[in-house]
């Protein structure tokens, strides 16, 4: 898993950096049957990043922060909410090298965000761009409450793993997929139009969705085999099938 950073406003250390994870992703990966190792962030060492991309079988793109819109050629707008662009970097360098050496990858919220970014494609800063009538795409409710209900492509990987076309999800974002990274295809949509979810159709298992799958396992099978289905493409591909 790629690690996030925040900043602490409190404490002994004000202002202190720190790497982390939230455990709802440790705890999912391992009930899918995965040994979960975190890799920090590395600043301006490509060299280094390759390293850690080599020592491990797949990658976990997770949510985070807002993606810093230079990374695809865009100004910030009024919308942008906090950026960290060390960790953009770093997640985007990994991306790459991970799609170099063949490594599956999957991403979550932000996580797809940044492969989208990752490979050419670019991000609504804020879903107010994409429509005013869009859908409350950042809910108010437990975390493994679904939200919404997003419609699957048939015929798509994901659609392979659920089995049907309409699913209901949870969601927490306010940034969105706008143009679609080269090489790949969308797999899922929510009512209102917005990307819900993106994959590689060919070559290895790439792929990634909009909403907190990990934060759903306990409460939903279908989000769990989800899960399952990256760590058995791992698998698969770690004995070389």
């Amino acid at each position: 898993m790629l690690a996030n950073m925040l900043i602490t406003d409190g404490g002994f250390f004000p202002g202190m950096e720190r790497m982390y994870i939230n455990q709802e992703y440790v705890r999912a990966l391992s009930l899918a049957g995965a040994v979960p190792l975190l890799l920090p962030v590395i600043e301006d060492e490509e060299d280094a990043i390759r390293e850690q991309i080599e020592r491990v079988d797949g990658v976990l793109l997770s949510g985070g922060h807002d993606v810093n819109p230079l990374t695809y050629g865009e100004e910030p707008q009024r919308q942008l909410g906090f950026i960290f662009p060390e960790v953009d970097e770093h997640q985007v360098a990994a991306a790459r090298i991970a799609a170099s050496l063949q490594k599956p990858m999957f991403g979550i919220c932000r996580g797809m965000q940044i492969m989208n970014v990752a490979f050419g494609g670019t991000l609504y800063q804020d879903l107010s761009q994409v429509s005013e009538q869009h859908l409350k795409h950042f809910q108010q409710s437990k975390m493994y409450v679904p939200g919404h209900t997003v419609e699957i492509s048939e015929g798509s990987r994901l659609h392979q793993v659920f089995g049907q076309e309409t699913i209901l999800t949870n969601s927490f974002h306010h940034q969105a997929v706008k143009d679609i990274a080269p090489g790949f295809v969308v797999n899922a949509r929510a009512k209102d139009g917005v990307i819900e979810g993106m994959e590689r159709s060919d070559g290895v298992f790439t792929l990634a969705v909009q909403w907190h799958p990990e934060m759903m396992v306990d409460k939903n099978a279908d989000m769990l085999n989800l899960i399952r289905a990256f760590v058995r493409a791992v698998a698969t591909k770690q004995r070389g099938q």
